[in-house]
Parts: C-alpha cells; sequence; structure tokens
C-alpha cells in the first residue's frame, strides 16, 4: 500500500510541476519584444484480458488468473494524413485521401458529452464504437474498432502530443476522455489508410485518430450547459474565455465539466470531474505559443462481463451480486471450493459462469496532462513546431476475487442451512502509476520545384507501476467499493515495475506534381525498448497465510522492438473539379505491449506452468519473438458537389507475425497463451453517398464489408494444433451499415442516425458468434438566439438506443479457441433519454 500512496503523492507533485512549468513560461513570454499581431498558421475482465500476443517457444498450457493491458478478466471488472490539419466545413466532413475530418458543428449533433470516438464511429464507414453507457465514458466497458484494428492499434495525438493506446487503464498514454473535455475539442480526423508519418506513434499499425483542441476566443465570454437524463444522469459544463488581454494577444480559456449517472443496472454510480485549460501567445507575425493543461477524475462501478450463455439464460439486467451479502459468499464458495453450482441454477449456468458473479468491481481513475507547443516560422521557408509535454496518472480498479479467501475467518465450508461459514471472496486491488515525459520536434521546408519537405523526431520515457493487493472482507459485511486505500493497509500480492524509452523519426517529401495533384513519399524510423517485470512476488506467502492465492507468473527482463525503414507512399489528385483519386500505401511496425505478469497478451504475462516458470517461458521467448507488422494499401475515389457527395474505398492489409491471446478456464485455473499465429490477410471496402436535395437536409448512407482472415494452418495450443486458415479475425464484423439524416430549419434541427453491425465471431475456430444488431439515436434542437444577457440559447432533447435493442457492444480481451467459456461480452446500455440547456455569454 506504501508503494501506491508513494505514487499518488509523486503524480501531484508532479502534475504541480508539469502546470507549473507551463504557466511560467507563459508568464513570460509576455515579455518578448513581439508584435501585437497573431501569426495564425495552424499545421493544419476472473481477471485481465487484451489481444496480442508473440510467437512462444517451449510453451505448454499456462495457468493463469489472466490479466491484460486494456482489459481484465476477473472476478472483479476486466483490467481486461499527411497533416494535422482541419478544414472546417459546413459539412458533414471535410475530407483528404483516405482521411475523414469530423467538425466541430457535426460534434455538436450528438448528446452533449458524447466520447469523441463514439462519433467518429458513427459518421465514419468501417469504424464501429460500443459502450456499457451512453456517455460511452467508461472506460473499462468501451471498444473501437477501424478497419480491423482496435484502439489499441491506432495511433492517436491530440495538438500533436503522442497519446498512446486508447484502452482501458492506459499503460502508455491517456485517452482523449480522460485528456480533455468533449466541448473544448476543435475537430478531429480519422485516418483510414495507414496513419501518417508526422503522427507519432509506437502502437499504430493502420489508422489514427487526431484531435485538436479549440482555440481561446478573441472576445471574452464563456459558455454553460446543463444536461439531465435517465437514471438520474447530470452533466454540467462551463467555460470561461479572457479575450485578448494586451497588445501581444494573450488570451486563454478555463473550463470544467462533471457527469454523473447512477449505474443502469446493479447497484453504484459512474462520476467523471473534468478540467481543461490553455493559454495562447502569439509570437510577432512569425508564430504562436501555447500551453495546455488537462485533468480528469474518473470514478466508475463495473458492470459485469458476461458469456453469450449468461446474458441469455439470465437476461440483460444479469450484473453482480450486491447487495446480497449471503448469496456472493455462497456463490464464491461453490466457484472457489467445488466444482458444482448453487442450487436451482443446474442446467442453466456453469462452475466457471458462477465464479463471474462476484460481489462488485469499481475504479479510480486520474489523469494529469500537461504541454508546451511552439510554432514558428524561422524563415521564410522554415517552420518549427515544438512539443513538450508531461502526463501522469493514477488507477485503483479491481473488485471482489471469487478465487481468493479472507483468511481471519478460517477455512470457509458449506452449512447445513445453506450459508457459508468464514469468506470465500477477498477484495483484489490493483494499483497503477503512469509517468510520461517526452517531446516532439518537427521541421517543414518549402523547397524549390514545388517541394515540401517534413521532418522530425520523438523522444518519451514513461515509467509505469502496476501493484496488486489484496483486502480482507467482513464476516457480514463486504467492503467499500470506493474504500480508502491508505498506506499500510491490504497485503501485497506482486509488484510489478517497467521502464520504456521510444525513439521515431520520420522523413517524408509532398511533391505537387501539376496542381491538384500530389505525391508523397518517405518513411519512418522506430525503436522502443522496454525493460521491467515483477519486482516482488509474494504469493507463497499469502498462501501460507490462508489466503489461498494461486500462481501469479512472475518474470522480468527486456525486449526491443525496432526498424530503421518503414516507408509510406500517398497519392492524391484532385481533378475536374468534383473528382479526387487517392492511393496510400504504408508499412508498420507495432512495438510490445507491457502490462503485468498476470497479463495474458503481453511478453511478460500469463507466462509458465507446473513444468516451465514464467522467467523460462520469457527467456524462450525472447530468442524468437517478433514484433507485430503491417503492409497497408487503400486505394479510393470521392466525389464532391453541393448537392451529392460519393466516396469507396477498397483496402487490403498484410499482417505478419499477428499476435493473439487466447484464454480458457477458470480465474484461478487457466489455459493461457501468447502465439503468434503467423499471417492475417485483410481485404475491406467503404462505400458512402450523402444527397442534399434542398437547403437543410442531409442523408448519408455507407456500407462496409471486411474480409479479414487467419492464414496459419497450425497454432499449438494446449498440446493440440488447430487448423484456423480462412477463419474470420475475432470480434469484427463482415459488415456494417450507417444511415444519418440531419436537417435543419432556421434555428431547429432534427438528426436521426441507424447503425447495423453484423454478426462477430468470439472465438479463433469461428464456432461462436455474437448476434449482430441495429442501434438507433435521436437528437432534436433548436436555437433561441439573444435572450437577455445571454447568445445562442439552446434546447437539446436526446435519446440514444432509441427502440430499446438488448445486445452484446464491447468485446475485448482474449477469445477462446473454441466454445462460449470466456466472460468478456458486455451488454451495451438499454434506451435513455437527455435534455440540456445551454447558452453563450
Amino acid at each position: 500500500m506504501s508503494d501506491r500512496c508513494a505514487a499518488i503523492c509523486g503524480q501531484y507533485s508532479r502534475s504541480v510541476l508539469l502546470f507549473g512549468t507551463a504557466l511560467t513560461s507563459l508568464l513570460l513570454t509576455p515579455s518578448l519584444s513581439v508584435a501585437a499581431t497573431a501569426h495564425t498558421h495552424a499545421h493544419t475482465k476472473k481477471q485481465p484480458l487484451h489481444t496480442q500476443s508473440g510467437k512462444t517457444a517451449a510453451v505448454a498450457p499456462v495457468r493463469t488468473a489472466s490479466a491484460a493491458p486494456a482489459r481484465h478478466r476477473r472476478s472483479g471488472p476486466m483490467h481486461s494524413k499527411d497533416s494535422e490539419e482541419i478544414n472546417v466545413s459546413t459539412r458533414r466532413v471535410a475530407s483528404r485521401g483516405p482521411e475523414v475530418a469530423v467538425t466541430r458543428k457535426v460534434m455538436d449533433r450528438f448528446v452533449e458529452g458524447t466520447n469523441p470516438m463514439q462519433i467518429l464511429a458513427q459518421t465514419t464507414p468501417g469504424a464501429n464504437f460500443t459502450s456499457t453507457d451512453a456517455f460511452g465514458l467508461d472506460t473499462y466497458g468501451n471498444t473501437f474498432y477501424m478497419r480491423g484494428f482496435t484502439q489499441m492499434q491506432i495511433g492517436a495525438t491530440l495538438d500533436g502530443i503522442p497519446m498512446g493506446t486508447q484502452g482501458f487503464a492506459n499503460y502508455n498514454g491517456v485517452s482523449i476522455t480522460q485528456a480533455m473535455i468533449q466541448d473544448d475539442i476543435g475537430g478531429m480526423t480519422m485516418s483510414q489508410g495507414a496513419g501518417a508519418l508526422d503522427s507519432f506513434s509506437a502502437q499504430n499499425l493502420g489508422g489514427a485518430m487526431t484531435y485538436v483542441s479549440s482555440d481561446p476566443k478573441d472576445k471574452a465570454g464563456g459558455k454553460i450547459s446543463q444536461t439531465f437524463g435517465s437514471y438520474n444522469a447530470f452533466r454540467t459544463y462551463g467555460r470561461v474565455d479572457s479575450g485578448v488581454l494586451n497588445s501581444t494577444g494573450t488570451k486563454f480559456y478555463a473550463s470544467f465539466a462533471r457527469t454523473k449517472t447512477n449505474m443502469w443496472k446493479g447497484q453504484g454510480y459512474q462520476s467523471e470531474l473534468q478540467a481543461d485549460a490553455k493559454v495562447v501567445q502569439p509570437l510577432g507575425n512569425r508564430g504562436k505559443m501555447t500551453a495546455f493543461f488537462g485533468y480528469g477524475n474518473f470514478t466508475q462501478g463495473n458492470y459485469l462481463t458476461m458469456t453469450k450463455n449468461m446474458w441469455k439464460t439470465m437476461g440483460r439486467y444479469s450484473t453482480y451480486l450486491k447487495p446480497d451479502y449471503e448469496k456472493a459468499k455462497l456463490w464464491a464458495y461453490y466457484a472457489q471450493y467445488t466444482s458444482d453450482v448453487p442450487p436451482g441454477y443446474e442446467g442453466l449456468l456453469s462452475n466457471d459462469e458462477i465464479g463471474d458473479y462476484a460481489w462488485d468491481a469499481s475504479q479510480i481513475q486520474r489523469t494529469y496532462l500537461s504541454s508546451i507547443n511552439t510554432h514558428y516560422d524561422l524563415f521564410k521557408n522554415v517552420k518549427s513546431d515544438t512539443v513538450i509535454y508531461g502526463n501522469v496518472s493514477s488507477a485503483v480498479h479491481g473488485g471482489t476475487n471469487n478465487f481468493v479467501t479472507s483468511p481471519t475467518y478460517g477455512t470457509p465450508e458449506l452449512q447445513s442451512d445453506g450459508t457459508v461459514s468464514g469468506v470465500p471472496m477477498a477484495l483484489s486491488m490493483a494499483h497503477a502509476f503512469m509517468r510520461r515525459l517526452g517531446g516532439t520536434q518537427k521541421f517543414t521546408i518549402e523547397a524549390p520545384h514545388h517541394n515540401r519537405i517534413e521532418t522530425g523526431v520523438w523522444y518519451e520515457n514513461n515509467h509505469w507501476i502496476y501493484n496488486q493487493r489484496l483486502y480482507e472482507d467482513g464476516l457480514t459485511s463486504a467492503h467499500n467499493w470506493l474504500s480508502d486505500f491508505k498506506q499500510g493497509t491490504g497485503h501485497t500480492w506482486y509488484n510489478n515495475s517497467f521502464n520504456t524509452n521510444t525513439f521515431q523519426f520520420f522523413l517524408q517529401d509532398r511533391w505537387t506534381i501539376i496542381p491538384g495533384m500530389n505525391l508523397l513519399a518517405g518513411f519512418k524510423s522506430l525503436t522502443q525498448t522496454t525493460h521491467g517485470g515483477t519486482k516482488d512476488d509474494y504469493t507463497q506467502q499469502l498462501t501460507a497465510e490462508g489466503w489461498n492465492t494461486y500462481y501469479r507468473h512472475a518474470a522480468n527482463g527486456t525486449l526491443t522492438a525496432s526498424a530503421a525503414f518503414l516507408p509510406h507512399f500517398n497519392f492524391d489528385y484532385h481533378f475536374l473539379d468534383h473528382h479526387e483519386f487517392y492511393w496510400d500505401i504504408a508499412e508498420n511496425m507495432r512495438a510490445y505491449d507491457y502490462y503485468s505478469q498476470t497479463a495474458t497478451s503481453t511478453a511478460w504475462g500469463g507466462l509458465g506452468n507446473s513444468s516451465y516458470t514464467a522467467q523460462q517461458v520469457f527467456n524462450a521467448n525472447k530468442k524468437v519473438l517478433k514484433p507485430e507488422r503491417t503492409w497497408n494499401y487503400v486505394v479510393g475515389y470521392r466525389y464532391d458537389t453541393h448537392l451529392f457527395s460519393a466516396s469507396a474505398d477498397f483496402y487490403h492489409t498484410d499482417y505478419y507475425n499477428r499476435l493473439a491471446s487466447i484464454t480458457e478456464g477458470t480465474a484461478n485455473n487457466a489455459n493461457s497463451a501468447y502465439l503468434n499465429v503467423g499471417r492475417e490477410t485483410m481485404n475491406g471496402a467503404d462505400v458512402m453517398g450523402t444527397i442534399r436535395p434542398f437547403e437543410g437536409l442531409e442523408i448519408t448512407n455507407s456500407f462496409s464489408w471486411n474480409n479479414a482472415e487467419y492464414q496459419s494452418r497450425s497454432i499449438n495450443y494446449g498440446g493440440t494444433n488447430y487448423n484456423i486458415k480462412g477463419k474470420h479475425q475475432v470480434y469484427y464484423p463482415k459488415f456494417m451499415y450507417k444511415a444519418n439524416l440531419n436537417y435543419t430549419y432556421k434555428r431547429a434541427m432534427f438528426n436521426f442516425n441507424v447503425n447495423y453491425i453484423g454478426s462477430r465471431p468470439m472465438t479463433y475456430l469461428n464456432d461462436q458468434k455474437i448476434p449482430s444488431y441495429w442501434v438507433a439515436n435521436m437528437n432534436l434542437a433548436y436555437n433561441f438566439g439573444k435572450i437577455g444577457f445571454t447568445q445562442n440559447l439552446k434546447a437539446t432533447f436526446g435519446i440514444t438506443n432509441l427502440f430499446d435493442s438488448n445486445y452484446i457492444g464491447g468485446v475485448y480481451g482474449a477469445a477462446s479457441v473454441q466454445g462460449d467459456n470466456n466472460a468478456n461480452l458486455f451488454v451495451a446500455a438499454p434506451r435513455q433519454f437527455f435534455g440540456t440547456v445551454s447558452a453563450e455569454f
């Protein structure tokens, strides 16, 4: 527990230092001798689960309580473009090449505070976002896919700051929802091709998300909004803009948002507290300096992850057993000490599934992000962009573990009256801490003969700590799900620590062959080295004390992922005024994941069994393990006029060293493997059309097809060879359809959108599938204009999941080879209603 408190204290001191650095630099900036004119150039869950894996050597079936970077399978919650320009348009998107840009105007059509990734998914062909809550803010329960790639495999930046992976308990970055308030995002783009050389990421295999924060306004003012909704939901947002403060053009804004809602099933709530601040200081007519500070404090109860059988048999609203404490103890006893199920559940649930029904689960995540960005025209034809950033975060997440015992009350026994003596469960909480410090430097050179040369470097150091602790439950009452985890409390199960250094360089040349025709050619170099693993493991000591703990896979070592030459080529041709043709080709490499010694999807996690220690397996794997690589090919056409827009893309991806995590079994006796399943090929197409028959009406339809197939004829898992050649990629649908109708008449707005998501394979042999579903949303808004001292007084009303569809939304984590025996499915939120009143002043 002392480690966690030290981490928290370190977090606060670092965050104060980072913000202080940013503030000091800005206070000093006005003293510079600068002109008043600003240069406005703007480039433009049982235990953890997660999907990634590696090639193993001499690996027998692994016994683990499985954990994972992005999702955790446990008896608590799962742990389981060529430039950055946003071209603001009055249309739905402003696009170029294999890229779609979503403007602020489009974002305002959705319920205020909606996760930006959810908006991207509902406006972008080939994208899919699901979550357990209507806002999409449940970091544990949301999943984003783009053309077969997950949010863990897509690059992401905010104002040039590398954001790392965008999954749960982010170990190498920060999710956009925690980095800044959605209302303060000025626009965002989704690169549907191979990403971009100047978008720094060590996880990108295909595609990139780019977010741009809005600037402070030139005129002093502000905005307030208040949202109320189903399940006692409310959201309060406020922002103050200073306006231009002096002759040098200094201006800033500060904003605040609070979102809270009761959980739509079970007991508990989800609460998010966010704050942003941004200062802009023009540097004469040659550039500007900005400083940004973002804060996120997420306190969230978790929804139960389920098997398909649990969903069908027990129903949509089946969840954790809280507040029935005696039932929770009884079910934990059956899960841990027997192979049976409680009376009345024979033939309905398996013993494994009984173990999934724990008392409760929750998480607390706090994040601080600071940056200083400087754009400066060094010479007439040379521009410099510098980003220096710091990011610290802490988290406490976990829940009741049905596979350990609180030792104070002795060995549990089943009594004649059907109750249980003792406490066959305990609170299992992970204490995580991350500190990132880094910087990027880019130069843009306008060279002769219509060449635009860009080059840049990125360096980052990341320190990640993950400590697992156990807390006893009481004989007649459980823990407080938001307990104050003070120093000296709890029993350490294991301590993990990782240190990572990342270096990336890129060089590209964009040649304008003729007006409207551009050819880009370049490459990037990427090296990432991670050292770490288990510092301490107390499994045997806790077992001797009566906790009934199980093997936790201690391993330690260093891995490096490196590629000196990753090429990228892009061609874009605008012709005959309304037509555009483009293609995109690139090779990408993804660095190794790390998280904890129980993370089944990393080279350090979930290794070993009774025959081989985790360290032996890690040492053997190190000799043969290779990072994932992809070659991505995209060819597309776009037609755009005032009345009609259409686009069609075809893409192909070749995976090499496809890594896959496989998990089956109970939390305390899981069979896990981290395997190289060889190659995977992916072919797909997206078609989209938008008609605007008259002013104010816009109707968009899109259809997506994706055929991602494994190519390996033999993967060895548990001593058995399986042929998965031709099997579709797990968790990703083959077909998607989207329709969006938006009508604006004077001050009124009506928006209706509907998505169809096809069935998704749950297993590598494709013998189990998640059913397809339709989901629709509707929003109404009316702007009353200026009333009194307020401007743009606006009322909105929104309905999510309009037809109350009962469907499996998020699914994330290690898949099974076959069968329905992994509780890693999230039931999506039911229909909910939201109303908002907002005003500017």
